[in-house]
Order: C-alpha cells, then structure tokens, then sequence
C-alpha cells in the first residue's frame, strides 16, 4: 500500500482550496518566493492554474546564492508563464552581518543563514501589499512537523497550500501538473549555505520522514531525532505566547 494519496484528487482538492480561500479574503492576487526548487516550483504552479497568471507574481531573492537557482526560477516562470520580480538581497544581508559581527562577535551559522529567508519575507510582504495579493508559502508537511523552516521567514506567510502534503506527495503533483524536470530532481536545499542540502542537514532521507509521519515507522535513531525535533520546534508551530492577565487584577 502506498502512504501517498491519489495525486490527480490531491491536485483537484487543492485549486479548488486555493480559489475559495482567495475568494473568502476578497484577494485576487498571489505572490510567492520562487527558489529553484521543487516546492516553490509546485506553488507556482498551482496559483497559476487557481488565479490566473496575471494574478502571480514569483520573486527572484539571490543573496549569495547558486547560479542555478535563477536559472530554474526563470525556466519555470516560462513555463508557467507568470510575472517575476528580483530583488538581489546580498548587500543587505552583508550590512546587516556585519553589523552584528561588529557588535557580537562571529554569528553561528544558522544565525547568520536564518538572516537571508528573514529578508525575503519582508520583500514578499512589501511586494505583496503594493499590489494588494497575498503571500503565500511554499513549506510541506515534512518540514513543517519537524521545524525545518524559519520562524518569522519561511512561517512569515498569510496562507500554505502545502503543509498538509509529504515530500513524495510534492514531487508526485509538481510532476504531474509539468513542473520542469530539472526543478523536479533537484536536489532539495534551503540554500542558507554553499553545499547545504536539507537530507544531509537532517541526518535521514525525506522518504523516511514521510514514512514516519504516515504511520510513525522508523529505526530507532531516527524516530528519535525525529521526535526530538518535532518537540523542541513546538514553538515555531504556535502563535507568540501571550501573558493572559488574571481576573483578580483589576
């Protein structure tokens, strides 16, 4: 038996999801980050065949990033035909850096690499409000139960097509609505560093994640570094904690 749905339903389901939530906030309009890759690619896709592709907008953020994600990033607006927009973040995120090496010393790299997706959702936003659209993310279910994204930049979204579908459920429906081969194959990778990919990072494959999340199989050392992921990322899952003032405080 197969843990992943049926595509040709999954794909059904979610232009009809994407045109009613668009609908019930009044907006006609998306914008997204387009990176390269497989997740964003289907997004595009998708908001292209709910909206329109006069009513997309994909945005190009390098900041010291791979040649080859522009190139796929264009090779899929043209095959899907919607409006870009670059917007080069390198000079930013080095001021920013090297501010905040001046005044702390060296940053670890994962505070130095969250920096970069932190801009790019402040540039979909200011895009995004300029045209009236709304922002949309491109995170899947793998990386939002275990907390692979960052909080207040790959999060920092009004709406997620994707987070209730597993990687393979991803690459089934970018291949089935013509996603690029190229973007399909791609190695998947957040980009934050050179070499970086996401597999190598989390120390298993997508495939076994998807299998854990379907049923909750795996090895022992990896349902632990699952599990133990999955709880201390609790918090980026939820809204900012809020101090509830008691009523015997008047």
């Amino acid at each position: 038996m197969s843990i992943y749905r049926n595509v040709e339903k999954l794909h059904n389901y979610l232009l009809s999801w994407i045109t009613e939530q668009f609908a019930l906030n009044g907006i006609n309009g998306a914008v997204l980050g387009v990176s390269g890759g497989v997740d964003s690619a289907l997004l595009a896709g998708l908001l292209v065949e709910s909206l329109g592709a006069d009513k997309t907008i994909g945005v190009l953020m390098p900041c010291h990033s791979s040649s080859k994600d522009e190139e796929y990033a264009y090779l899929l607006a043209e095959k899907f035909k919607f409006k870009t927009y670059k917007v080069d973040l390198t000079e930013t995120y080095d001021t920013i850096l090297n501010f905040l090496t001046r005044e702390l010393g060296t940053l670890t790299s994962i505070a130095k690499a969250n920096i970069k997706p932190r801009l790019r959702m402040t540039t979909l936003y200011s895009i995004g409000q300029q045209h009236g659209y709304m922002v949309c993310g491109a995170t899947n279910k793998d990386e939002l139960e275990y907390g692979y994204f960052t909080k207040h930049g790959d999060s920092g979204v009004d709406i997620l097509p994707l987070a209730d579908l597993l990687k393979g459920e991803v690459i089934a429906l970018a291949t089935h609505i013509g996603v690029p081969r190229k973007l399909v194959e791609r190695v998947p990778t957040a980009g934050l560093w050179e070499g970086q990919s996401d597999e190598k990072e989390m120390g298993f494959t997508y495939e076994q994640l998807d299998r854990y999340l379907f049923d909750g199989y795996a090895t022992c050392e990896i349902k632990n570094k699952i599990e133990s992921a999955i709880k201390k990322s609790g918090h980026k899952r939820e809204f900012p904690i809020i101090a509830r003032i008691p009523e015997y405080i008047t």
